[in-house]
């Protein structure tokens, strides 16, 4: 009988730790950040942040743009939302993000200009399915 309870507790404690998917996602772009940023992704790109808004289930993903990347006028021509989209349609590690219908916002930041907003894009289950 003491080991059928023993075995009882047990099992209530380790369901007990666990996590919610938005509790999971916050986390792990916390850690992200933490651990990784910011660091470069590709020539002229680079991510400062990933974070999560709980309450409106956003991943959200911050980066900096140099060099020749840096130009308002060369991202409006290569219409980057488009290809940004197809890519995150792609991504099989935002599988549970999407499965969730979670949203995704993107924002791009200027080297030249500090803190000026080149870019935005956000994308909500209905963009994405």
């Amino acid at each position: 009988m003491k080991k059928i309870i023993v075995f009882i507790m047990a099992c209530l404690f380790i369901t007990a730790c666990q996590e919610t998917l938005e509790e999971r996602c916050a986390r792990e772009a916390k850690e992200y950040s933490k651990k990784h940023c910011p660091a470069p992704i590709a020539k002229g790109v680079t991510i400062d942040s990933m974070s999560f808004d709980v309450s409106t289930h956003t991943l959200i993903y911050s980066y900096t743009l140099s060099d020749l990347v840096d130009d308002t006028a060369l991202i409006r021509r290569n219409n980057p939302k488009e290809q940004m989209l197809q890519q995150l349609k792609n991504a099989t590690a935002m599988k549970p993000y999407k499965d969730a219908g979670y949203n995704f916002r993107y924002i791009y930041y200027s080297t030249k200009n500090k803190g000026a907003k080149l870019f935005e894009a956000t994308f909500q289950e209905k963009d994405y399915r």
